[in-house]
């Protein structure tokens, strides 16, 4: 596939693949007209380094956790630093949660105050 092909397919920006060939988190091979060509699973590993910055991680990290993340196989360091990763996901989830209770709260007590239904316009 070519880099347009792919990052259409991802929903990415052709610069952000050039951005993660540079980071060694996807590769291609060059045509003799210089043009990048992709695997049939360049559009699934695009993916999955989105995923992954979403969730907060460094290039770095991603470099270190993909090879396991698409075989299924890992070394004990690396099923490690899944673990603290998924970790500090939890602990990301839970700090989320708790702010979302708490603006849950200042809606309720706010509509509360006002005598307004929850989900009405002011």
């Amino acid at each position: 596939m070519r880099i347009g092909e792919v990052a259409a397919a991802a929903g990415v920006s052709t610069r952000a693949l050039r951005y993660y060939e540079e980071q060694g988190l996807l590769s291609s091979v060059r045509s003799p007209s210089g043009q990048r060509h992709y695997d049939a699973g360049a559009v699934e590993r695009v993916r999955w380094i989105q995923a992954l910055y979403a969730a907060g991680l460094s290039s770095k990290a991603i470099t270190a956790l993909l090879p396991c993340v698409h075989t299924g196989i890992a070394t004990t360091q690396m099923l490690d630093r899944l673990a603290a990763e998924r970790d500090r996901l939890d602990a990301q989830i839970a700090d989320l949660t708790a702010t979302r209770e708490r603006l849950d709260a200042v809606i309720a007590a706010t509509h509360e105050h006002t005598g307004t239904a929850l989900g009405s316009a002011s």
